[in-house]
C-alpha cells in the first residue's frame, strides 16, 4: 500500500467530517470513490479540493454521452497519421506519435501520484462503467496498435462523479467506495457563505439562509436552487444594495436562483394565491 493521505477539506473547500473521513478511506483502501448526490453540492470541486489539500495535481475527464471508456485512457489519431501521409509532415510509420493518452492514461503513465477525476460519469452509456472495471482494478492498460502496457508507477487517487441520471452497474458498484452528498444544513450553509462572502453583513446572511431554504421547501419548484446560485444571489444583493428586511417581503434578482419559466411563473402563482388571504 502506498503512503497514506489525509484530506482535511481546503481554506475554499467545507467538507464534513463524514465526507473528508470517506475520501481517506478510499486513499488509503486504493479504491475509486463514487460520489453522487443533487447538482450544487460540490461534487466536481471536490477532486480539485483534494488534489490541492494532498498537493497532488489533477487530471480531469468530463464524460459525454458519445464517451467510450478507452478514450481516458488513450486515443489513437488515425486523422492525423492520414493527414501526415498526405502531405509527408511526418513519419507516419512511427505508431507512437499518434498515440495521445487521455487523463487515466496520464495518471498511469506519470512518476508521480495525481487526483483523476471522472466526471458526471453516468452521461455515457451502460457499458462505459464495465469497460474500466479492468483497468481501475489491475491500474494498467494495454495499447494494441504499439504493444506496449503502461502500468502506474503510483496508484492515482480516483474520484467519480454522478448524477443519478441512470443506473450504475453492479459489479462497477462493488469495487467503490460510495458517498453521498446530502444538501448542507443552515449551519453549514452558512459556513461555507463566509468562505465565499467574508465581508458580507450577517444579517443579509441570515435572512438570504431563511429565504433560500423556505424556496426550496416550495413544492411547485422543480429544479430547486443550490449552493452555487445561492452564492450568486448574495453577489447579486450586495451589488444592487438591497437591505435584509427588504428581502422579508420581496425575493430580488429570483432569475439568479431559478433557471426554469415553469418555477418562476409557479412561484409568482403560489405568491398571488397567499396575499388574497
Amino acid at each position: 500500500m502506498s503512503e497514506r493521505l489525509q484530506f482535511k477539506g481546503t481554506r475554499n473547500y467545507i467538507a464534513s467530517a463524514e465526507l473528508q473521513e470517506i475520501v481517506n478511506v478510499a486513499c488509503d483502501l486504493e479504491r475509486p470513490l463514487l460520489i453522487r448526490g443533487e447538482p450544487g453540492t460540490g461534487k466536481t470541486v471536490l477532486a480539485k479540493a483534494v488534489a490541492e489539500a494532498l498537493n497532488l495535481p489533477l487530471l480531469t475527464w468530463h464524460v459525454k454521452s458519445t464517451s467510450k471508456a478507452q478514450d481516458g485512457l488513450y486515443v489513437y489519431d488515425t486523422v492525423q497519421r492520414l493527414n501526415d501521409s498526405r502531405f509527408g509532415t511526418g513519419d507516419v510509420h512511427d505508431i507512437k506519435r499518434y498515440i495521445k493518452l487521455g487523463p487515466l492514461g496520464q495518471a498511469f503513465r506519470s512518476t508521480e501520484r495525481s487526483v483523476v477525476l471522472i466526471d458526471e460519469i453516468d452521461k455515457a452509456d451502460l457499458e462505459f462503467p464495465n469497460d474500466l472495471l479492468h483497468e481501475l482494478d489491475m491500474m494498467s492498460f494495454y495499447i494494441p496498435e504499439t504493444g506496449e502496457t503502461i502500468t502506474a508507477a503510483k496508484r492515482p487517487v480516483v474520484i467519480i462523479s454522478s448524477n443519478a441520471e441512470k443506473e450504475l452497474p453492479d459489479a462497477f458498484l462493488r469495487r467503490c467506495i460510495f458517498h453521498y452528498i446530502a444538501f448542507p444544513e443552515a449551519d453549514e450553509m452558512r459556513r461555507i457563505l463566509k468562505v465565499h462572502h467574508p465581508q458580507v453583513d450577517e444579517k443579509l446572511i441570515s435572512q438570504c439562509l431563511v429565504r433560500f431554504y423556505w424556496l426550496r421547501d416550495q413544492n411547485e419548484i422543480r429544479k430547486k436552487p443550490s449552493t452555487s446560485e445561492l452564492v450568486d444571489w448574495i453577489g447579486a444583493l450586495v451589488r444592487g444594495g438591497i437591505e435584509p428586511k427588504q428581502l422579508e417581503k420581496d425575493l430580488p434578482f429570483l432569475g439568479v436562483l431559478l433557471k426554469k419559466e415553469t418555477d418562476l411563473q409557479a412561484l409568482r402563482q403560489s405568491q398571488r394565491r397567499t396575499s388574497r388571504f
